[in-house]
């Protein structure tokens, strides 16, 4: 049962990343471009989208979700060097590219080899994290 509703909530998301323009990426980066030719729109899909989820925090405080299973704890809120590295790299990688890791599945399905090559280097990148950052940690500890 939560794998069906998993993929029914991954395929709503989809829909609705195709809908609001995230998977355009001429839109995410005209988004970024500020000091450009900004275009603001996908304001408003963010803004639609942490509003909402806001209130189910507000309201699933406390509560066990219905299909089993704990939410996870909150992050910790302090900045450090995991965070700072790891936002740098996706903010470039959005910015460069146009996509992030939602909108670059969703556009899969349009074909062609831009979001193909994209979702390669995603994939490789995941893989290449972890041992990276063991390494890393490992030279900050003998430091």
């Amino acid at each position: 049962m939560r794998n069906i509703f998993a993929l029914l909530s991954g395929g709503l998301f989809g829909a609705g990343l195709t809908v609001s323009g995230m998977v355009d990426t001429a839109k995410v980066q005209g988004w970024l471009d500020v000091f450009g030719t900004w275009d603001p729109t996908l304001a408003f899909v963010m803004g639609g989208a942490i509003l909402p989820m806001a209130i189910a925090w507000y309201i699933a405080r406390g509560r066990q979700p219905a299909l089993g299973g704990s939410f996870p704890a909150p992050s910790d809120p302090r900045l450090g060097r995991n965070l700072i590295v790891g936002s740098t790299l996706f903010g470039m990688g959005w910015g460069l590219a146009g996509l992030c890791p939602g909108p670059a599945v969703a556009s899969l399905s349009y074909g062609g080899v831009g979001g193909l090559v994209f979702m390669a280097a995603m994939l490789a990148g995941m893989w290449a994290a972890p041992p990276l950052r063991a390494r890393l940690d490992a030279m900050g500890a003998a430091a």
